[in-house]
């Protein structure tokens, strides 16, 4: 047994070894994506493929409880100085979408694996129908890009050229591809180094002890902040504004049941695996780590000082039906399964503010979206492929603080590229880059200001594609009296008479001159807005942050007159429900009620899975009226419509 300093100087060394392996990462990677978005991830793994430890300062912050064991298991014959490497996200479901390149090495003591070292990377480009491979508009995994089922990618410290030529042959900028493959291989190599330095202070019998202490002492964190949570079941809904180009809303629904120290999470309800991109393929794992990055975000609010480990998702399982936006089957397309997983934070966070709702934020925005150019040079007349900026919207309104301007809560991981080495790397002029106004939403704590970007571009047909575009419709919520945040857009040639809106299209063609304009959404209100202190409404007109007429509008405050702002307050309402979700939500919701929807989800989980986007999609078409009758009466016109449908043995009846 670890007393509990001794642990805790392993979990030091670990994370230290992680931090070195990200540093390695990121000093030595080719892409923009990866030494400037940080876009990756490193993690050391005990010999199961668990998760044990992950960077606290560099990459993306989605995989402290991810395992590599299925994938692991589907490779046969570890040696010495292999690496092992997917980005299929139907194989060993470790990869989740074709871009996301997965490697891992064996560590070996004498003569057995003890670790493992692992990571990722987002390659700029994996191949398929558009630039980057990502698009909400594709429909199948197959035009995502090349995809690679486990497999050697070195061996004994040989890279496979014949896997490297493959590769190199089907996608846009080969020499990217490359160079952040080799550069992941170096930060492996890092790892295994410093796994073996802490092999050779605590011994081989004590590393591996330790490693699995501290997957148990993540676990106790986790049901110790459980058991702080009143029990019940706590219901929550959002909403990405299309399921596929130009169509209806797709409905992500959780049911939170809390018990004690354990936690259900049944996403049934949600919506029927889509005809498009915006699919997570979770593979029905209980614990799968992309189902529960929500839950690893309350966690450390809750705890900042819990260990980011496997371990902390063994109190948690999660329910997602196959055949279901959350759990698709192949080939179903899961390119753009971003989008979907900011939307599934979103729900969680709801869920979990009911629970708790003195320690839980607004929503944050939950629109992280990010920009690729495909153009050509005209100094080097070369073709240039590079991602740009993440357009990231503001933080929720916080139980203690505004929300975080600009790279909110949980797309923070994304770091912004300076524009000067943009437009070194890239041909395009930036003419904005900042912060959006009026942006935020209203509350005793303001919810984060959105981010704004524009650029001009100057080669004919350029291609512009600007993955997780969302939040045009459906705004991030507010909590506690706070209100909903400002929408997201984006536009070409604003203010001009060549103006078009592209709403959430993310992909574009521009011409020389065009110039983009993208907007993220803001961050929800937290609190009454007139509980707001008037000093701090004055300080965001000041700042450029609030506008007078919101401050007079949504605050009740006219800057430097007091008796002014004393009037306004005494005749402003006190807001009462829990959530505020703004007017394009609730005027949705007087149609698509819960109870509806309950109806639409055993209709469709009655048709056989293929059946079952088509089948929603010509409901919303003949929907006419509220409530569950009318969804039944929609499906009825259906059946007649489409004889071949198949239906269930006895009709689905609906919930008067």
């Amino acid at each position: 047994m670890f007393d509990k300093m001794t642990l805790q100087v392993l979990a030091n060394h670990a994370r230290a070894a992680a931090e070195n392996m990200a540093h390695t990462l990121h000093r030595t990677a080719h892409s923009a994506f990866v030494k400037e978005t940080q876009d990756f991830t490193v993690m050391l793994m005990d010999r199961r493929g668990d998760t044990f430890a992950v960077p606290m300062e560099l990459g993306a912050t989605w995989y402290p409880g991810l395992t590599y064991g299925r994938a692991i298991d589907m490779v046969e014959d570890y040696r010495p100085g292999d690496v092992a490497f997917t980005n299929d996200p139907y194989s060993g479901h470790v990869a989740t979408h074709a871009p996301d390149t997965h490697l891992w090495k064996p560590v070996f003591a004498e003569d057995e694996i003890v670790a493992w070292t692992g990571g990722h990377i987002h390659n700029t480009d994996m191949g398929g129908a558009v630039p980057a491979s990502l698009s909400r508009s594709l429909t199948e995994i197959h035009q995502e890009g090349i995809r690679f089922p486990p497999m050697k990618l070195v061996r004994e410290g040989v890279f496979d050229d014949q896997i490297l030529r493959i590769m190199q042959t089907n996608v846009r900028k080969p020499a990217l591809n490359i160079g952040d493959i080799q550069a992941l291989v170096g930060a492996l190599n890092t790892g295994e180094r410093k796994v073996h330095q802490m092999i050779a202070r605590f011994g081989k019998r004590g590393f591996v002890q330790g490693v699995a202490a501290l997957m148990d002492q993540a676990e106790a964190q986790a049901r110790d902040i459980l058991r702080a949570i009143p029990d019940g079941d706590y219901r929550f809904a959002d909403y990405a504004d299309e399921d596929s180009d130009h169509a209806n809303p797709c409905r992500l629904n959780l049911t939170l049941k809390i018990r004690g120290d354990e936690a259900v999470l049944d996403f049934t309800g949600s919506d029927p695996q889509l005809a498009s991109s915006l699919n997570v393929p979770s593979g029905g794992d209980p614990r799968h780590t992309i189902l529960l990055v929500g839950v690893y975000y309350v966690l450390y609010t809750l705890n900042p000082r819990i260990l980011l480990n496997t371990g902390l998702t063994r109190p948690f399982t999660c329910i997602a039906p196959e055949g279901t936006v959350l759990n698709p089957v192949a080939p179903a397309a899961v390119g753009m399964r971003s989008l979907t997983c900011a939307r599934l934070r979103s729900v969680i966070f709801g869920a979990f503010s009911q629970a708790i709702p003195d320690r839980m934020p607004a929503a944050p925005a939950g629109n992280n979206c990010i920009v690729n150019v495909m153009t050509r040079d005209e100094r080097t007349q070369k073709t240039v492929i590079a991602a740009v900026n993440p357009v990231v919207g503001g933080g929720g309104g916080m139980p203690w603080r505004d929300g975080t301007n600009g790279s909110g809560a949980d797309a923070a991981y994304l770091k912004n590229t300076p524009i000067e080495i943009t437009e070194t790397e890239v041909p395009v002029e930036f003419v904005r880059y900042g912060l959006a106004q009026d942006s935020g939403g209203a509350g005793r704590w303001r919810g984060g200001l959105a981010t704004e970007m524009a650029f001009r571009v100057f080669a004919p047909d350029t291609r512009i594609t600007a993955r997780n575009r969302d939040r045009s419709f459906f705004r991030p919520w507010g909590v506690l009296g706070g209100r909903a945040a400002g929408l997201s857009d984006m536009i070409v040639n604003p203010g001009t008479p060549e103006e078009r809106t592209l709403g959430n299209t993310d992909t574009a063609i521009l011409q020389p001159g065009d110039v983009l304009a993208i907007r993220s959404a803001g961050g929800g209100g937290r609190g009454d807005p007139k509980l707001r202190e008037p000093w701090r409404v004055a300080q965001d007109v000041a700042r450029g942050y609030v506008s007078a007429d919101a401050a007079r509008r949504d605050y009740g405050v006219v800057p430097g007159d007091d008796a002014a702002t004393q009037g306004l307050r005494a005749n402003m309402a006190t807001p009462a429900a829990h959530f505020h979700f703004g007017p394009e939500r609730e005027g949705y919701e007087t149609r698509w009620t819960p109870e509806a929807y309950d109806t639409l989800t055993r209709i469709l989980a009655s048709l056989p899975i293929h059946w079952r986007f088509f089948t929603k999609t010509e409901i919303f078409r003949r929907i006419e009226g509220e409530g569950p009758g009318a969804v039944q009466r929609a499906f009825d016109a259906v059946c007649e419509r489409f004889p071949e449908l198949p239906r269930a043995p006895e009709r689905v009846e609906a919930a008067e």
